[in-house]
């Protein structure tokens, strides 16, 4: 089998990303072990043969996919937190704005949502994923606060379990909804820790 080739041609780009895409929401859908190459280059509308052309297999789709949306969910968050002008007392009202951002761009379904976390816990690869994209995510915030002049000590902490509430609050919202929760009381509950924490 030849070595996958990276694409520098935008109809080749346009291919490979409709490959992830497409493999991506398969599997998140039907479950990785029950899905195959075969599958993915039936629901990408390709042979299989393209797919090796780009992929060494599934797993690599698989991967970037959550690549792919792992960044789809922490970009729109970054670019709202980078055109503010961030002060300590307007940090209640931009944490409410990167909240529902967070909780917006979560678009896949409860049970894709759930397939990802299987996944999480009995591959490391995927696992890494979610943990590189997180401290991703604590170093930016922590870069753009201090980029506003903002000094927290500990910062790099305290922002990494700021990180941890609101995507935990997000997926109670998004996949678990809990009937007995009101989630505004409980986002109101965390913002206001999150403000503590910071302070």
């Amino acid at each position: 089998m030849s070595t996958p080739r990276i694409p520098t041609q935008k109809r080749s780009i346009e291919k490979r990303n409709k490959i992830i895409e497409k493999g991506f929401e398969l599997i998140c859908e039907k479950g990785y072990h029950n899905i195959s190459t075969p599958d993915i280059a039936e629901a990408s509308g390709v042979s299989t043969g393209i797919i090796y052309q780009y992929f060494t297999d599934k797993k690599e789709i698989f991967l970037e996919g959550i690549r792919n949306y792992s960044n789809n969910i922490m970009f729109p968050m970054m670019s709202l937190l980078e055109k503010e002008n961030i002060k300590i007392d307007n940090l209640e009202k931009l944490l409410k704005k990167m909240i529902d951002s967070f909780i917006k761009n979560h678009t896949i379904s409860k049970k894709a949502h759930e397939e990802l976390m299987a996944m999480s816990h009995l591959d490391n690869e995927v696992a890494n994923i979610f943990k590189e994209t997180e401290f991703e995510l604590t170093n930016i915030i922590v870069r753009i606060l201090e980029d506003n002049n903002i000094k927290i000590k500990n910062s790099t902490e305290k922002i990494h379990i700021a990180v941890g509430l609101i995507e935990n609050l997000c997926h109670e919202v998004v996949y678990h909804k809990h009937h007995k929760i009101d989630y505004e009381i409980m986002e109101d509950e965390v913002i206001k820790i999150v403000v503590n924490l910071l302070k």
